[in-house]
């Protein structure tokens, strides 16, 4: 959305001051702007989650090689019964099934997996909105900042 549109919609805020804000939140690092590309739109119609049992020692190296694979899409590292969390884009249920089986069981370090076919998402981190508690103490600090 342009800055102008933004202005508009808000009502009480001139265009000017709307990409002050949004250039002092990329530069605060409280937002990036990117291009987000649809796995869907290429073709990659299935997604898994896949959590990976991993030794010990080995956390880190594994997640990081996980990262470097072209078909995950994210990469996390956790506490409790999973040490590693991904998620994966294939075209089709068995790519998934290779790339777990011969692909991921096969990293060292890495003792077991467990794989879920995701379906159905319903909101993901491109959906996410700033609570709007948050967001009015963003804008009130902001206002004693201009103020200042």
């Amino acid at each position: 959305m342009s800055a102008s549109e933004m202005s508009r919609r808000m009502g009480d805020i001139s265009e000017r001051a709307v990409r002050y804000r949004v250039d002092r939140m990329i530069e605060d690092g409280v937002i990036q702007i990117s291009a987000v590309v649809s796995p869907e739109a290429l073709g990659f119609n299935i997604k898994a989650d896949v959590w990976l049992e991993v030794e010990a020692d080995a956390v880190l190296e594994v997640a990081k090689k996980m990262a470097a694979f072209e078909n995950v899409t994210y990469v996390a590292c956790g506490i409790g019964q999973n040490d590693i969390s991904i998620q994966v884009v294939a075209k089709d249920t068995s790519e998934i099934y290779y790339f777990v089986t011969e692909v991921v069981r096969k990293v060292p370090g890495v003792r077991k997996t467990t794989t879920s076919i995701v379906p159905i998402i319903l909101k993901d981190v491109y959906q996410w909105r700033v609570p709007e508690r948050i967001a009015k103490e963003l804008s009130e600090n902001e206002t004693i900042t201009a103020s200042k």
